[in-house]
């Protein structure tokens, strides 16, 4: 199985897209590309006076009265878990880092461009061509073939039928549905419908992978499978990002961010961020390390 959609020169790993649906970018610096995430001092509220609600950021300072924010830089190529309970931020910050929702105060800049001054037509324009979303509910279009749903990043951003398809086909036989392609949701498994996801994610090139519990919704098997996608198209040079509570999903990671009560309280780096991820990296050593739950029989697919 070949994990690219073409050539390998485009920032996030596959295929570039076509000139007309190109964003506009910041210059690379003369030492390497811009970060593929970077925030600082990022701060979330709501409420006011009383009332208000942390959901990133930590209290003021007792002596200074200043507030604290997130700051977090991902990398070409890094393969990062953000983990937390319920309540910690971990969902606030995806909203944030998929242009969903914007901060109260702080910056982001996402593959070099700064989202904090673009207007809601932009931010949907960066979300298409910058970002791939995978999430656990897999938000497929009821009673539409797995073929048409990965060609709606594209046709949104009006690539030609003839090249949106070829793309669409390329994604699918990435993620191992080329014998899929003509089937509606309702005929797929779960683990199957979430590799469609994952290859709609993947259709445009984005600079990055961001998904929100990938596998909540799967059993143990399926779950091995998505995860193994996810491992090869890094290893690629895909960078992704997981937002997840399960371990079992954070240890495919290269990198494990805790939040707790909105701020970052722990960063562990389990591999370079160049390089393969952990599984591909020493795989007997990876599997011998598996929880007892996971690490059983696989044949348990529902």
């Amino acid at each position: 199985m070949r994990f690219g959609l073409g050539g390998g020169a485009h920032r996030g790993g596959g295929a570039a897209p076509p000139a007309e649906t190109e964003t506009e970018t910041e210059a690379e610096s003369p030492w390497g590309p811009p970060p593929v995430i970077e925030v600082r001092s990022l701060r979330k509220t709501y409420g006011s006076g009383d009332a208000t609600v942390r959901a990133l950021g930590g209290p003021p300072d007792e002596l200074t009265g200043e507030e604290s924010g997130v700051d977090l830089v991902v990398e070409q190529g890094d393969m990062v878990a953000v983990m937390g309970s319920s309540g910690s931020g971990k969902s606030t910050l995806m909203n944030i880092l998929g242009c969903l929702d914007v901060p109260t105060s702080g910056r982001y800049l996402l593959d070099g461009i700064d989202v904090g001054g673009l207007d809601e037509h932009q931010l949907s324009l960066v979300r298409n061509r910058k970002i791939g979303f995978v999430f656990q509910s897999f938000n497929l279009v009821p009673r539409t073939p797995a073929l048409a749903q990965v060609e709606l990043p594209l046709a949104y951003a009006g690539v030609k039928t003839s090249e949106r398809r070829r793309r669409a086909m390329a994604a699918l036989e990435l993620v191992g549905l080329a014998d899929r392609m003509d089937h509606r949701p309702n005929e797929l498994s779960g683990g199957q419908q979430q590799r469609v996801a994952v290859a709609r994610a993947l259709v445009t090139a984005p600079a990055m992978l961001l998904a929100d519990e990938p596998t909540g919704n799967l059993d143990s098997h399926s779950t091995e499978e998505v995860l193994s996608i996810v491992d090869r198209l890094n290893a690629s040079g895909r960078t992704v990002v997981l937002i997840t509570h399960e371990d079992e999903v954070a240890r495919h990671a290269k990198r494990v961010v805790r939040l707790v009560d909105g701020q970052i309280v722990a960063d562990v780096r389990q591999a370079p961020a160049e390089g393969p991820p952990p599984a591909l990296r020493d795989a007997a050593l990876f599997a011998s390390s598996a929880p007892q739950a996971i690490a059983g029989p696989a044949g348990g697919s529902r």
